[in-house]
């Protein structure tokens, strides 16, 4: 049975609520919408109503019955290169050469780097593309299997091998992309698509909004991630992931889906 003071919840606005719903969540990870309308005094339409909204504001998850806690991990550090591409290398393919197969004849196409961004040019079949990359591997590796490539000028941020910084910025408002694949540190309905450092979450989220349509290639270990700078809403791009685990059939209520083969 929760406990709480009653005489908190008399008078108690919308946004109180909101906030006693998601204390007892932070305490007891779920809870049905009985105990709710208990805890609160509140009616059940109110209760659900309640749960709806913080279920849309990526707040909590709302299931069958009432809601359960989304359990978001936290993190500020982020792998070198080399290292990320020993993660997850048979996931990473898998939904590489899923993404590569969605490039058409005279697609023109930007990718972000990363290390499944990468993967994905080993699978690349069409030389009628054109592609943009800030990636330094990228431009290299599309170059040596004769694409047409051009590489955004700016900063080099050695760790990811990106190109990030003013110039960069300035080069994307020329393009106008068909497709865009790019990576993410971290998946999460509240906080969207999200990476550890600004300048490239500036690229990032530069580069995506001028693309009709947007990929975001990810393994199972970015959902219900979160890291430091977000650069896109859920909404703004169609996830490319491995095959998804049950927890995170969840996501498919705030963005399209596609598993790798």
């Amino acid at each position: 049975m929760i406990e709480i003071n009653q005489k908190e919840v008399i008078g108690m606005l919308t946004e109180e609520r909101y906030a006693t719903i998601l204390r007892i969540l932070e305490e007891k990870k779920a809870v049905t919408v009985l105990e709710l309308t208990q805890a609160l005094g509140a009616s059940e339409s109110t209760v659900r109503r309640d749960l709806t909204a913080l279920h849309q504001s990526g707040r909590l998850y709302k299931v069958y019955g009432g809601a359960t806690a989304i359990d978001n991990s936290y993190t500020a550090a982020e792998d070198d290169m080399s290292t990320k591409r020993e993660l997850y290398a048979e996931e990473k393919t898998a939904i590489a050469r899923k993404a590569a197969s969605l490039v058409k004849p005279h697609d023109f196409v930007y990718l972000d780097a990363g290390s499944t961004t990468l993967r994905l040019i080993d699978f690349l079949n069409e030389k009628a593309a054109t592609y943009v990359t800030n990636g330094i591997s990228h431009a290299a590796h599309l170059a040596a299997r004769g694409c047409k490539v051009f590489i955004l000028g700016g900063q080099l941020k050695a760790l990811t091998e990106a190109i990030t910084g003013t110039e960069a910025l300035a080069n994307l408002d020329n393009y106008n992309f068909t497709k865009g694949f790019f990576g993410t540190n971290g998946i999460s309905p509240k906080s969207g698509f999200s990476t550890p450092d600004s300048a490239e979450g500036i690229i990032k989220g530069a580069a995506l909004i001028r693309c009709k349509h947007a990929y975001v290639l990810a393994d199972h270990s970015k959902f219900d991630c979160i890291t430091p700078i977000s650069f896109a809403r859920l909404s703004a791009a169609t996830i490319i992931t491995g095959r998804l685990r049950e927890q995170d059939r969840k996501y498919r209520e705030y963005t399209t889906i596609i598993e790798g083969e």
